[in-house]
Parts: C-alpha cells; structure tokens; sequence
C-alpha cells in the first residue's frame, strides 16, 4: 500500500468512527449525550489495538486504547454479538461510561470490533447525576461486568431489562442505550459494505500498515526531544473525605526514540473517589504525547507504543477495586495531563502550554420523588497560554472535548432555570501571553433537589509558565455562601447555584500590553 493508498485507507475508517457519532449523537434521547456530545466512537482490530477513532473524548478514547486488547481476550465472540460494560477495573473508566462492543466478522473471520462508550447521567447511584461523594465502587451506581446484550443479531430481552430496572432511568435510559447499539450497527454496515469491495486480507493488511506508520511518527517526534529524566509533582485539593494537598509525581524518561511515563511518588489510593485505574493514567499521558504529533497522523495504536504508563498498584492512578473512582475519570485524569505537561516542559519550554482550568468542574443534580429526573454536565473553563499564543476562554480542554449544554436544552428538559451565564472576566492568569477566562454560570431551581459537585483547582490554582501568573482558582457557591470542592446537599426552590470556574494559567513574565493581546 503505497502513501495515498494509505492516506485514504485511515480516511475512510476514520469516517466510519465520525458516522457512528453522528448516529449516537441523533438517536440519543439524554442532553448529555446530544447536547454535550459526552460521547467518544473507535475502530480496533481483532488482537483489540486502536485503529481509528473519532475526534472525541481523550479520556474515553485514550482508556479504551490501553485496555481493549484484556477485554478482547476475555470474550467468546461471535457473529451477531454486542457486549456491554462499564467496571473500571475491567476497561472501563467509571461506572456512568458505558462501553459496547461488537464484533466485525467477515465470512466467519473476526477481523475487528467497532465501540462506542458514552456517558450515562443515571446508572443507579444514590444520588441523581450518579457522581456521589462515594468511598466505594458499589456506591456509584450499577457494575456491568462484560455481558451480551445482543446474540445473533437479537437484542438479549432478559440483560437489557434487567439493567434497566436496576438502573431505573426510564425512556431516557432505554433510548441512549438503543441509540448506542444502533451506533455500533452503522458501524458495521458500514465496514462490511468496503469489506465486500476491498476484501478482509488486504483490510487486515492495511490496519498493519496503519499501526506501523502511527509507529514511525511517534518515534520521530520523541527522537527529536532531549534525552533526560524530568519530574514534576502537582496536587489535587482534597478527596472529599477530608486528606488535602495529593500529590501526583510524574517522571519522566526520553531515550532515544522510546519514553518512559512513571507516576511512582503518586499518593497512595485514598478514601474519596479520586481514584483512577491505570487506564485512565495510561489516556492522560497518551493524550499528552498525541499532541506533539502532526494533525495528519493516524489516531491508532502504532502511535502509543513507543510510550511506556507504570504506575504503582495500589496508588492513587493505579488504584485496586473496590476503590471509588467516580471522579478519577474527570479530575485525576486532567491532573495527570497538568502532571506530564509539567515533566514535558522542562525538555521543550517553548512548545508546552500554561496549565488549563484542571477540571471538569462537575455538577449532577436531581430528583427522587414521583417525577423524577437525573442531570449531569461538566463546566469549561480557561486554557492555558503557551509562546505561541495566549489562552482560550470558557473551552474543554484536554480530557474533555464536550460541549456546555445549550440554555435552551437545559431548560427545556429540567426544572432549572439559568440566571447568568458568561466570562469570568480577570480570572485569567497574566503574562505576555496571557491564559484564558472560566465561565460563569448559575442556576436557580424550580423545584427541589439533590445536588453533588466534584470539582478542582478551588484552591491550588493553575500553574503560569515562564515567568507567566497562574489562573484563578475556581469557586461554587449556593445563595452566594462558598461551598467545598466537593459535596452533596439539597437545595428548595428558589435556591441558586453558581459556580465559577478556573482561568487557564498565562505565560511569560512580562505583563501583556494591548499590542501583544491583539497579536494572539
């Protein structure tokens, strides 16, 4: 397969991982899912390695990259199989994303799988949003081991049904499941109609060619990096149940064309459920490395293999079940990226961006009562500024590429009101490059309801670089009186909420003047 053949091979695949999306993203019935897009749809092959996926979620994507090859080789496949998921410690992330896999098969030769994994804001937990403040994994909602949902082509009545009623989500949930299956199918048929064209050798063969180019530009990219040991340590506030100030060690080791990613010096597992597994460590860090790539390379396995993730079991990245991990996936995971950015920097100062806002800033919200409903977003906030240009204002940035839910959606499917909404004007930090703005947002609820927040950056701010200042630490607050960073509380009608989110750190030391602002 020569470069344009090869071009066009990665094109195609990756148009079916975008097709699978927009299908997910039409039939889902959750704003979560259509609205905010908290979503991500890849392509892998039958050994289970990344082959293409969809500009979407790192955190979704990066996990699933590291973990499927385990999964793969845990399961009996056949032609017509769909298999669903979420325990974290078995390829998932937490226990709202929700996996489902299916098998490609052409003339009885598993030749591939195509998976969607999208976020559930309901997945039973005791709290709406099922992202509790939860010291254990059986808090946090419903565990879905690896269990066929569809077998020959047929939807498994007695699985489906039963993981609804546990869950008891209602229509939304039965329709952001169906919408998922539905994904995946177009995905299928999508790959088997070029599979009669192309033929399953020569697709296999091309995937081969695929992983091993994502290969060759991995390695070109850290062989042009200094070789060394770099470390950093940043910090995660507190994990809800009282332990502050978390320390998360990155070192760093470039030799040659390989790198080595090692978090020993981390903190030890804790008590709240900032906890992640190695998978969710493994995307953050993979995330990092993917964007010193070229936009053309292919998103594939190849590209990851030259990057080694070790991190001690037991420990706050590599966290052993039945540790809570509700948050890891969210807060830990932007942490990690802040934590290798920081390593990265000291190799290639001028190519390394300010810390971002660090978090996703999430708020679940809810009711229990005879009409019940379950809300869940995450809030963007400001990037960090780099020597090239200075930070973006109120983006999801790094783990996340989730949209803010529109007002109008919000409104329309929840009893909330939104009573302010825009920049957080002078949250960025300064510099000759300044970082970007966090948002504003408040809502006032109708009626009333149970609210949990798991926030960061409320009290160790955003790192500047350079000499650049660091961004405004976050803050929520309920009737304007300050809350923790995280938290659970019930709220009556007419309550307000706002929270505030962090500025991105600025870069450079010299305070931007009007001319430098306009450049960027």
């Amino acid at each position: 397969m020569n470069s344009i053949e090869l071009s066009l091979f990665s094109s195609r695949i990756e148009a079916v991982c975008e097709e699978m999306g927009a299908v997910l993203k039409r039939a889902a019935f959750s704003p979560n899912i259509k609205e905010r897009l908290d979503f991500s749809c890849a392509v892998f092959d039958a050994r289970g390695a990344l082959c293409a996926q969809a500009a979407h979620i790192p955190v979704h994507l990066g996990s699933m990259a590291y973990a499927m090859a385990d999964i793969v080789g845990a399961c009996a496949w056949r032609d017509g199989d769909m298999v669903i998921l979420n325990d974290p410690f078995v390829g998932g992330t937490h226990l709202p994303d929700v996996t489902v896999i299916a098998p490609l098969f052409a003339e009885a030769t598993l030749l591939g799988f195509v998976v969607n994994r999208a976020h559930h804001a309901d997945i039973g937990a005791a709290t709406p949003g099922s992202m509790p403040l939860s010291t254990r994994l059986e808090e946090e909602g419903v565990l879905i081991p690896p269990t066929r949902i569809m077998a020959e082509g047929r939807i498994v009545d007695e699985v489906f049904e039963d993981l609804l009623r546990r869950i008891a989500g209602g229509a939304e949930s039965r329709g952001d499941f169906a919408a998922q299956i539905g994904a995946n199918r177009c995905g299928l048929e999508r790959l088997q109609a070029w599979l009669a064209q192309l033929g399953g050798a020569a697709f296999t063969a091309g995937l081969r060619e695929l992983n091993a180019y994502g290969e060759r530009l991995m390695r070109a990219v850290i062989a042009d990096l200094p070789d060394g040991i770099y470390e950093f340590t940043d910090y995660l506030d507190d994990d809800g149940q009282g332990l502050s100030d978390i320390p998360l060690h990155c070192r760093l080791q470039i030799a040659g064309d390989g790198a080595m990613v090692d978090f020993t010096g981390s903190a030890p597992q804790v008590a709240g459920n900032i906890n992640c597994p190695l998978s969710v460590a493994a995307a953050g860090a993979y995330y990092v490395f993917r964007c010193l790539l070229p936009d053309y390379a292919p998103a594939c396995a190849g590209v990851f293999r030259p990057v080694t993730v070790r991190a001690p079991a037991g420990s706050l990245v590599n966290a052993r079940a039945p540790a809570a991990v509700a948050a890891g996936n969210v807060e830990t995971s932007m942490r990690v990226v802040d934590a290798v950015l920081g390593a990265l920097a000291q190799a290639i100062p001028q190519r390394i961006p300010a810390a971002s806002q660090g978090t996703m800033n999430n708020v679940a919200m809810g009711a229990r009562d005879h009409r019940p409903w379950s809300y869940y977003e995450t809030l963007a906030g400001g990037m960090g500024a780099g020597a090239q240009g200075g930070g973006l204002s109120a983006v999801h940035s790094h783990m996340t590429n989730t949209l803010n839910t529109p007002v109008e959606a919000l409104e329309m499917h929840y009893p909330l009101r939104v009573t302010h909404y825009g920049l957080r004007r002078g949250s960025a930090g300064s510099g000759q490059r300044p970082g970007g703005d966090g948002l504003i947002r408040q809502y006032e609820f109708l009626a009333p309801a149970t609210v949990s927040l798991l926030t960061e950056r409320r009290r160790i701010a955003p790192w500047g670089l350079a000499g650049g200042g660091a961004g405004a630490c976050g803050e929520n607050l309920l009737n304007d009186k300050l809350l923790p960073a995280k938290c659970t509380f019930d709220v009556c009608a007419g309550d307000r909420l706002t929270v505030r989110t962090p500025g991105g750190g600025g870069w450079g030391g010299r305070q931007a003047t009007t001319d430098d602002k306009g450049m960027d």
